[in-house]
C-alpha cells in the first residue's frame, strides 16, 4: 500500500469512516442514512452505500481502552474487505489525533502480510493508495506508520519461513541486504571467526547442524559522539530439536519459530534507521541450529563461553540461553552500552506463567521497568516484571563448572533462565531481559495455523525513541 495525505474528503467515493462507541452523532453529517445499525464497538465494521454507489466502511474504534490496539480492527477490515477496494481509498481522520493515525497506518500495512509465500499459487494483491484526509500535517506519522508496519511484516515473515530455508547464513544474508537497503552497517561473523573470537556457545550449540552457526552485529550510529546508547541481543535459534534432550514430535514443527528475539533486533535496528532516530543502537543476534548428530553437544558436557566462563550442560534443549551468554558477553566487553536489552522465546514457563498476553520482564532496574511497562500498555505489546529472587540462584550451582544452565526442577524456570543470562552481564545496571516464548507466535485470526504475531517491534523501537527524545 502507499500511504498519502489529502485535505479534502471526496464523498462520492470510496472512504472508510472511523467511529467511536456511541458516538454517531459526530459522523452523522457524512452517513448516506440516519440511523445504521452501527454503535462503533471495537473491531466491527458495517458496509454502506453512498448515492452514486460507492462503499462507506463505518469502522469500530471503540472506547479509550480499546486505543493501544487500534491497529487490530484496522487489520481486520482491510484483510476481510481490501478484495473489493478500488485502486484507492480514503480515510477520514480529521478527528483521530497522531498516534490513532499510525496505528490506523499500522493495521492496514500489517493485513499486507501474505503467509502464503512458499505456496506454488500466489493469491494476487492489489496496489492500493490510501488518503488520509485531515486539515492537519500528516506527511510524518503516515511514514513512521508505513514503516512500522511495513517491518512488522518482515519479521513474521522471517519468523514464519521454513527451517530450511531459514539458516543462521539466510538470517545473516537478510540483515546484510537490509543494511545496503537501509543505511546501516552490517558485520556476520562465521564458523571460522567465531571460533578466533571465542564464541564458544554458540559454537557448542550449532555442532550438530550442517548449517552452521553466524553471530550476526548492525550498527547504526548517526551521533557524533560513538558511545553506544542501546544494545539489544537477541536469540536466533532458526530450529530447534531440543539437540540430545530432544523435544517430543508434538508441535515439533513450530520450532521454526525459536528465532523470534532475533527477528525482533533485525527489525528495530531497521525501523529505527529508517525514522533517522538521534540515538546510537547496536544490534547482536547469536544464531544456530539445534539439531541431533554425532557431533551435537551432550548433557554432562562441560563448555567455554565468550566470557571465559564454564557452563555444565545438563539440558542440551536449554540452548538459548548459552548463545544468549555469548551475546551479553560481547555486548558488555566490546560495545558497552549504556542500556543492555535481550529478547528471547526462551522458557515454557513464561508463558505457563503469563499464558499469551504479555511477555517476561526480568530487571533490577526500577525506572527501566516502569519505562518498559507504560510503553507496553501503550503499543498493546504489555510486559509483566517477574522476580529474579537471590534464593532462586542455588539451583543454577554447578561442582564441575562456573554455573549450569538448567536447574532440573518444574520450580521458577523463567526467573532461574534470566539468573542465568544475569550471570553473563558482569552485573550490568541497565540490563533487561525479555521472554517473548508466549507472545511472539501464536494462534492468529488471519491462519489457520499459528503463525507470528510480530510483538516487540513496537514496544522497543517507543523504548529506543523515549531515550532518543532525552
Amino acid at each position: 500500500m502507499t500511504y498519502k495525505h489529502v485535505k479534502t474528503l471526496d464523498t462520492s467515493k470510496d472512504f472508510i469512516l472511523p467511529c467511536r462507541k456511541d458516538n454517531l452523532d459526530a459522523i452523522q453529517q457524512l452517513l448516506p442514512i440516519k440511523n445504521p445499525d452501527f454503535d462503533g464497538s471495537f473491531s466491527t465494521y458495517q458496509l454502506l452505500y453512498g448515492k452514486g454507489g460507492n462503499r462507506i466502511y463505518l469502522i469500530g474504534l471503540g472506547e479509550e481502552k480499546n486505543s493501544a490496539q487500534l491497529e487490530n480492527t484496522f487489520q481486520k477490515l482491510a484483510f476481510e474487505t481490501q478484495k473489493y477496494w478500488d485502486k484507492s481509498i480514503q480515510v477520514f481522520a480529521e478527528d483521530l489525533n497522531e498516534n490513532e493515525i499510525k496505528k490506523a497506518v499500522i493495521g492496514l500495512e500489517m493485513a499486507q502480510y501474505a503467509i502464503g509465500e512458499f505456496k506454488s499459487e500466489k493469491e494476487k494483491t492489489n496496489k492500493t493508495s490510501v488518503a488520509f484526509i485531515s486539515t492537519e500535517p500528516l506527511k510524518k506519522v503516515l511514514e513512521e506508520g508505513h514503516y512500522t508496519g511495513e517491518t512488522i511484516n518482515k519479521i513474521k515473515a522471517l519468523v514464519d519461513a521454513p527451517p530450511n530455508i531459514k539458516t543462521p547464513e539466510f538470517l545473516g544474508d537478510w540483515a546484510e541486504q537490509s543494511a545496503k537497503k537501509s543505511d546501516y552497517k552490517c558485520t556476520v561473523l562465521k564458523h571460522k571467526e567465531l571460533k578466533k573470537q571465542g564464541f564458544d556457545a554458540v559454537l557448542s550449540v550449532g555442532k550438530g547442524s550442517v548449517n552452521k552457526p553466524v553471530v550476526i552485529i548492525t550498527e547504526y550510529t548517526p551521533k557524533t559522539n560513538k558511545k553506544v546508547d542501546i544494545a539489544l541481543v537477541g536469540k536466533g535459534i532458526t530450529f530447534d530439536s531440543g539437540g540430545l534432550s530432544i523435544k517430543p514430535s508434538t508441535n515439533l514443527h513450530y520450532m521454526k519459530s525459536d528465532m523470534g528475539g532475533a527477528a525482533v533486533v533485525l527489525g528495530v535496528v531497521e525501523l529505527v534507521s529508517k525514522l533517522k532516530l538521534n540515538i546510537n543502537i547496536v544490534g547482536i543476534v547469536c544464531s544456530a541450529e539445534n539439531a541431533v548428530d554425532a557431533e551435537s553437544y551432550r548433557p554432562g558436557d562441560v563448555i567455554n563461553s565468550y566470557s571465559g566462563k564454564t557452563i555444565e550442560i545438563i539440558d542440551t534443549d536449554a540452548e538459548g540461553r548459552l548463545v544468549l551468554a555469548d551475546g551479553l558477553s560481547y555486548a558488555v566487553k566490546n560495545i558497552k552500552p549504556e542500556y543492555l536489552i535481550d529478547l528471547a522465546t526462551l522458557t515454557g514457563s513464561v508463558v505457563r506463567t503469563l499464558g499469551y498476553e504479555a511477555a517476561g520482564m526480568f530487571t533490577h532496574n526500577t525506572e527501566m521497568a516502569s519505562t518498559m511497562s507504560d510503553i507496553g500498555y501503550k503499543v498493546h505489546e504489555r510486559v509483566w516484571q517477574l522476580p529474579m529472587f537471590e534464593e532462586y540462584k542455588s539451583v543454577l550451582h554447578s561442582d564441575i563448572a562456573d554455573i549450569r544452565n538448567f536447574s532440573g526442577t518444574p520450580l521458577t524456570g523463567a526467573s532461574n533462565a534470566a539468573q542465568f543470562l544475569e550471570f553473563f552481564t558482569e552485573d550490568h545496571k541497565n540490563w533487561m531481559h525479555l521472554d517473548i516464548a508466549g507472545v511472539s507466535f501464536g494462534a492468529s485470526p488471519y491462519a489457520k495455523m499459528k503463525s507470528a504475531s510480530g510483538y516487540g517491534i513496537q514496544l522497543i523501537t517507543e523504548f529506543i525513541k523515549k531515550k532518543a527524545s532525552k
